[in-house]
């Protein structure tokens, strides 16, 4: 399928096309009418642009008065647009849709006051101009609300008050429109019919008539005659509706045949073949442009709304199964834990204490052992510990009092330890409690999705992954706040999908762009991939690492990954301690952290329920750093999330900057602590991640190797190599060391 693409707004193409249009506009609407008097199209389309492109339309109407010779008919249109560009390069505020519809309205009435003044008819026409202020001021209002959320967001959102500004726009435009005829070729009724037929045709009968009805209500605004020639035009968009899953130079034919007819049957004239004409020719314009169309540039509202509660459920119940799966890793690891423990051997334990100082010692535990053992035992079998009664076998220990003494002793050691195991089982069976509360929270609740649905396109790829073998379970296609294509894909994981990126080239290939995918994530009960456009920027990521001294592996584990929205993560956490046990407990803290922010949860979520894992997983102290830069591919933005970690360095503008937090590791305490910044970033940036193994006495060279520049891995490799150099001294520790570079994105 083809895809429209727009030049960016910041382009000196777009800039160029934009003004060359506004030009056009005011030349083309300086002389159109509406209700018999002049259309005051063309100063609402002034008031509502921006200051250069407001000037444009001043211009264009200018031009075309100079042409026609009529300045003088249009002095209080000339001065009203003069007015509004004054205004505009006056204050900025004039550019925000309501004070674009003041502005424009005030402007209107002052120049016709003026007018009227000099003429001598000012209150004769003072009362007119009030009225053709107020409808100019709200034409304005409109068309700058359906521009600005062209601008901000990317899509023509017709929900809301978008729909409604946007009724406004087209009924007035098409009722200026309509008074132009250029070789008995009507523009006003070519562009209301295409756009009744493509709303039909995309949106169904209540599409077809809505914009039908507009149309007709422009063209009688242009003039009686006019609107009689299409006033069945609604019911042509109506009955075109029903057409939409044909192709659509069918729908195009039934709605030439439709119109035909009923304008037989509500009387056919000669200038019925004009208007036939017209219609002619908006099909053709529909068949050429109805490929192009892309529900990408247009939220309607009607399908997004239907389709919210499924989104919402497939999204929360993913979520939760992540959470899921967290809290039963977490119980076999402490189950694991608590297995593992060994059981005291009190015998022992008193025997060192008091038979290791007696002088007969060799006979009760040599020549007396298997009595003085079966002494020993009933002694730790009995509920109180006192000299009467004592067992027999003992009944010659010259040291009752003493073993009498460190038994309560060591009773009293292990009732502490069974206390202290129980608090620790209590903790865990109270992790174990609060996240499958959040599970059922999460999967009870929804939020505001950040994906706007596209029915058609989730339909399409889903046709075409089933013809290849391939049935997912759900296919949610849609498109990104700012304006990319995602498609998320859930899948059994008794029915896996095998490759992702063959998965990815066949809806590729359905939709006609590039798309990229992430790797496929389980929640226990569903696999996800997810498909994207690619977002406007890029990372590059190069990491190195060296074990310390004596040790075998590595504690820091480092990864990097994207969740498919246009954030790319890179996170790194540093164990306690060096070598295997420090490797087990970063690798923990970093596949939790992945499995939840993949899952869909928040980071501060993520961070405090690892955190809650780490202290209760078992009684052994056990923690480690976590360090994530989070970068927003699409808005540019970087977001640092640190816990215990060691500062990272940014360079930005020609600038370092140094980010740090004083923040305890995760897994010491229950209250996790978390210190978060956030970054503009760019094309060409560099960050630099490292752990605690980087001496802060190497800060400076790092500084100076990224004002520097150069090969990314060039400069990770330096100053991972230099490390033992700056810290000749320091506590030998594991070290790691990861860069990364923002690149402008190609695809």
């Amino acid at each position: 399928m083809a895809k429209l693409r727009f030049p960016s707004p910041e382009s000196p193409a777009a800039t160029a096309a934009v003004f060359a249009l506004s030009l056009g506009g005011g030349w083309l609407l300086s002389g159109t009418s509406l209700a018999g008097a002049a259309s005051f199209g063309d100063i609402s389309l002034s008031g509502a642009l921006s200051l250069p492109n407001s000037a444009a339309v001043l211009a264009g109407a200018l031009i075309r008065c100079v042409m026609t010779g009529s300045v003088g008919k249009a002095m209080v249109k000339l001065a009203a647009m003069a007015l509004i560009v004054i205004a505009k390069l006056v204050t900025e505020r004039a550019e925000s849709p309501r004070c674009s519809a003041v502005v424009t309205g005030i402007s209107v009435i002052l120049s016709g006051a003026a007018v009227s003044a000099v003429m001598g008819t000012l209150g004769q026409r003072l009362l007119f101009y009030a009225f053709y202020g107020t409808l100019a001021g709200g034409t304005a209002l409109a068309l700058a609300t359906v521009i600005g959320s062209v601008r901000q967001c990317r899509v023509l959102d017709l929900t809301g008050k978008g729909g409604c500004a946007g009724a406004a726009v087209l009924t007035v435009y098409t009722a200026s429109l309509c008074t132009v005829d250029i070789h008995y070729i009507n523009i006003g009724m070519i562009l209301g019919a295409t756009i009744t037929l493509l709303a039909a045709y995309f949106y169904s009968q209540l599409g077809g008539v809505l914009c039908g009805a507009l149309t007709v209500c422009g063209a009688f605004l242009a003039s009686p005659e006019k609107g009689a020639l299409i006033a069945l035009l609604p019911a042509a968009g109506l009955l075109t509706g029903y057409l939409g899953k044909f192709r659509p130079a069918t729908a195009a034919g039934a709605f030439l045949v439709m119109n035909f007819f009923l304008m037989i049957l509500s009387g056919f004239t000669e200038d019925s073949i004009y208007a036939m004409l017209d219609i002619f020719i908006a099909a053709a314009v529909f068949v050429l442009t109805a490929p192009l169309y892309s529900d990408k540039w247009i939220a309607a509202g009607s399908e997004t709304l239907h389709a919210m509660p499924d989104i919402m459920s497939a999204r929360m119940n993913f979520l939760s199964d992540s959470i899921g799966a967290v809290r039963r890793e977490a119980e076999k690891l402490g189950e694991l834990l608590e297995g593992s423990e060994e059981k005291p051997d009190i015998s022992g334990k008193i025997c060192h204490d008091v038979c290791d100082l007696c002088y007969r010692k060799m006979v009760c535990w040599h020549t007396e052992k298997e009595p003085t053992s079966k002494g020993f035992a009933r002694l730790a079998a009995m509920s109180e510990t006192s000299r009467e009664p004592f067992p027999y076998e003992l009944s010659g220990c010259l040291r009752k009092d003493d073993l009498v003494s460190s038994l309560r002793k060591f009773r009293r050691e292990e009732m502490a330890d069974r206390v202290m195991a129980l608090r620790s089982s209590d903790s865990r069976r109270l992790l174990s409690e609060q996240l499958l509360l959040t599970e059922e929270i999460v999967r009870g609740s929804g939020e505001i999705a950040q994906l706007r649905f596209s029915g058609a396109l989730s339909k399409a790829v889903g046709e075409r992954l089933s013809r290849r073998g391939i049935a997912p379970q759900e296919v949610i296609a849609g498109y990104s706040q700012s304006g990319r294509l995602m498609i998320e894909l859930y899948f059994s994981p008794n029915d896996p999908p095998g490759q992702a990126i063959r998965v990815c080239d066949l809806a590729a290939d359905e939709l006609g762009t590039h798309l990229e995918c992430t790797e496929p994530v389980s929640s226990g009960k569903q696999i996800r991939i997810r498909l994207f456009e690619p977002p406007r920027l890029a990372i590059e990521v190069y990491g190195a690492s060296s074990c310390a001294s004596g040790s075998k592996e590595n504690g820091d584990t480092c990864l990097s990954f994207n969740d498919g929205t246009g954030t790319a993560t890179v996170v790194l956490s540093d164990g306690m301690g060096t070598g295997r046990e420090a490797a087990v407990e970063s690798r923990l803290v970093v596949k939790l952290f992945r499995r939840l922010m993949t899952g869909g949860a928040d980071c501060l979520s993520a961070v405090r329920l690892i955190n809650s894992v780490m202290v209760t997983k078992s009684r052994e102290e056990a923690f480690a750093t976590l360090d994530a830069a989070r970068f927003d591919l699409d808005q540019g933005r970087l977001e640092t999330v640190k816990s215990g970690a060691a500062p990272t360095l940014i360079l930005h503008g020609g600038n370092v900057m140094k980010v740090s937090a004083p923040t305890l590791p995760i897994g010491i305490y229950q209250q996790s602590e978390v210190s978060t910044n956030s970054f503009p970033i760019a094309p060409g940036d560099t960050v630099i991640m490292f752990s605690d193994g980087i001496s802060e006495n190497e800060y400076l060279f790092i500084k100076e190797l990224l004002l520097k520049g150069g090969d990314l891995k060039n400069m990770v490799d330096q100053i991972c190599g230099k490390a033992p150099v700056f810290a000749p001294t320091f506590r030998p520790d594991d070290v790691t060391v990861i860069g990364i570079r923002v690149l402008k994105n190609n695809c």
